[in-house]
């Protein structure tokens, strides 16, 4: 099973952001924002997580909101998504990375993470 486990937002205003979607949603940080990054969870596990990544506007090109697909089998989701028409996308992965970076038939990015339940 796959499902929408983050809708990831790219701003410039990292902490006016996450402040505002705090108290709009009345979302909490799964835990303290580190290295421009922050995730904001609903506290009654109901709805999706929301995503904020710093980013320079100036510098940044792709599209400011992606989403992160979570399961519990990555490889599998993967080349499922491959056979219906997602691409991989060529992505600089950090060590120890969860996460696959896939583009959509109009190149829209999304991420594929890795969740053991």
């Amino acid at each position: 099973m796959i499902r929408i486990g983050s809708i990831v937002i790219h701003c410039y205003e990292f902490d006016r952001m996450i402040a505002f979607w705090q108290e709009a949603l009345h979302y909490v940080p799964r835990a303290p924002a580190s290295g421009g990054w922050v995730v904001l969870c609903d506290p009654e596990r109901n709805g999706p997580n929301i995503s904020f990544q710093a980013r320079d506007r100036r510098g940044w090109r792709r599209s400011w909101l992606h989403l992160d697909l979570y399961t519990d089998r990555q490889d599998e989701e993967v080349r499922r998504l491959l056979t219906i028409g997602a691409t991989r996308y060529a992505w600089r992965y950090p060590a120890k990375a969860d996460y696959v970076v896939l583009q959509d038939p109009d190149g829209n990015l999304f991420c594929v993470v890795q969740r053991n339940q």
